[in-house]
């Protein structure tokens, strides 16, 4: 590729007209990343560009750079210097839309988590913070309720960390201290919207574990899955006490 044609590409990426944004320039983008076809030099300059795309003034640019960088990773590159850029920039990202009529699908948490799923899968960057961040951004205060199937992107970015060789026990449910934490301080009153985000996302988390979890269209094993399912249940009972509780044993 043409370094004109690649920086057409990324800035396309910005351009709030979806057409040009999501089915042109990330769909090539993509493409040309998982067929070999952007030199070493250019996916180095490529993801340079996409870290810093993450503080561009309009959400539609910044949503989009970690897909990008997910497809570098399903490439086989990785830095770990990536995934501190893209952890700030997901756990303080404001915008929660989802599709909009006028800009198309714009999804920060959506692209962020399969950026953080695809980490997981590749075997790259350490899982506890691959967890972390995924869980940091579920608690984070929002007034925006999800409704574009976020809480299922979320959760299957989890599942793929989860499927790990190197995740033990405790990081396997460590990331949910951060969930207790903001079950424990709710109050009497509306629900907030994180915390409905948060109860979504652990049940269709809680649904996948139990059935066949797919990267691709392939099944993978995930280790602790029982373990994670008792917990995500014990707490998912402390928000509908008057509705079911975990079976003993």
């Amino acid at each position: 590729m043409s370094d004109a044609t690649l920086r057409s590409l990324v800035d396309d990426l910005a351009s709030p007209d979806p057409a040009v944004r999501d089915e042109g320039a990330y769909a090539a983008l993509a493409r040309r990343v998982r067929e070999g076809a952007v030199s070493a030099d250019d996916r180095s300059w490529l993801a340079g560009a996409m870290l810093e795309r993450l503080g561009h003034e309009r959400v539609e640019a910044r949503a989009f750079a970690p897909l990008v960088l997910a497809s570098l990773v399903a490439a086989g590159d990785f830095d770990d210097a990536w995934l501190p850029a893209v952890s700030r920039w997901y756990v303080g990202e404001q915008d929660l839309r989802g599709h909009d009529p006028e800009l198309g699908w714009v999804h920060a948490v959506a692209h962020g988590a399969d950026f953080f799923g695809e980490c997981g899968a590749a075997g790259v960057g350490d899982p506890a913070v691959l967890l972390d961040a995924l869980a940091r951004r579920l608690v984070a205060p929002t007034t925006f309720v999800w409704r574009d199937q976020e809480e299922d992107r979320l959760a299957c970015a989890v599942a793929l960390v989860l499927s790990r060789d190197d995740v033990d026990g405790s990081v396997a449910v460590g990331w949910l201290e951060h969930v207790r934490t903001m079950f424990a301080s709710g109050a009497p009153g509306a629900v907030p919207a994180e915390a409905s985000n948060t109860m979504r996302t652990l049940r269709s988390l809680h649904v996948a574990l139990g059935e066949d979890v797919l990267r691709g269209d392939e099944p993978v094993v995930v280790p602790h899955a029982g373990l994670v399912r008792r917990e995500l249940a014990r707490l998912l009972a402390e928000v509908t006490p008057w509705f079911w509780r975990p079976r003993s044993g």
